[in-house]
């Protein structure tokens, strides 16, 4: 079911993007375009789409409600990779195995990609849902979506993330800023992803503030995995340059805890999201795929 919603996911994206480009008023505009669809398709495992699109399938045994939005999530969240990469940001060169976009496009043909993919996600939520979904139910998925994309979602967890590698920074003392940059940097789009899917799927205010908390819980075991990988990974296992948390100086779980204590705490914090689900009554083998699937490279 995985590699199911992946494909359809990767094709829906495709034929959005292709359809923008077949647009000759558009020519002008095409570098900025091709920048957009260059890391938007670029592949991932799609994580953020499908638990969109499973969150939905629980709640209205069907899925295809979700699709424009798991695909406007996509872009959301190659939007934040995009200007995480630049050179003002982390520098990267790499990205899923592949130069970064500024080093395909330019810097500024890279911005605008970034700043016209929140856009565009936001749009094809209003344009491309089925008519059978409720504008209310719209309106609060778009509500969702923005929210993940700003100051009360990535875009203050990247601020924080930035303060924290700041070479007086001092790791030892900062609990909250830690559990600040996962909860937002990370866990921000996650809650989005799942928040969505429940509400386009007609889930009732419990079970989608119950799938937000999961998805919290989630986005820190996800970093924490992240943070691990990191350290005992290779660039090309990874797609991307590693070990630059350490060089960096940036705020981590194994820069706080050490590897051996991050390992444990994600042990705990994986059993923390299966309760969730649990305790809510929510049974999804997907869930239970993609929970496992982040500490299969660590165990």
């Amino acid at each position: 079911m995985i590699k199911g919603y992946k494909k359809i996911v990767d094709e829906t994206l495709v034929n959005y993007f292709d359809e923008i480009l077949n647009n000759k008023e558009h020519i002008f505009a095409k570098k900025t375009i091709e920048a957009m669809k260059y890391t938007t398709c670029l592949g991932g495992k799609r994580l953020r789409a499908i638990l969109c699109l499973e969150a939905c399938r629980i709640f209205s045994n069907d899925y295809f409600n979700a699709l424009p939005a798991s695909c406007a999530l996509e872009m959301l969240h190659s939007q934040s990779l995009i200007h995480d990469d630049l050179p003002s940001m982390d520098n990267d060169d790499l990205r899923r195995g592949k130069p970064t976009n500024h080093k395909v496009f330019g810097e500024a043909a890279a911005i605008l990609a970034g700043d016209a993919l929140i856009s565009l996600g936001a749009q094809i939520i209003i344009e491309k849902t089925s008519k059978a979904v409720s504008i209310e139910r719209i309106l609060k998925a778009v509500k969702e979506y923005l929210i993940a994309a700003g100051i009360f979602g990535i875009v203050g967890g990247q601020t924080a993330d930035i303060e924290a590698s700041d070479s007086t920074f001092n790791i030892k003392d900062n609990d909250k800023m830690l559990e600040y940059i996962q909860k937002y940097k990370t866990g921000a789009l996650f809650a989005s992803s799942l928040t969505i899917g429940a509400i386009l799927g007609g889930a009732d205010s419990k079970k989608t503030e119950a799938l937000r908390k999961f998805a919290y819980e989630f986005g820190i075991a996800f970093q924490m995995a992240d943070d691990i990988l990191d350290v005992i990974s290779t660039t090309d296992e990874m797609g991307k340059k590693t070990g630059k948390d350490q060089d960096e100086n940036k705020l981590t779980y194994v820069g706080k805890f050490g590897l051996k204590d991050a390992k444990e705490k994600l042990i705990s914090q994986k059993k923390a999201c299966y309760d969730i689900l649990k305790a809510n009554g929510i049974e999804s083998e997907i869930f239970c795929e993609i929970i496992n699937s982040i500490t299969k490279k660590i165990f």
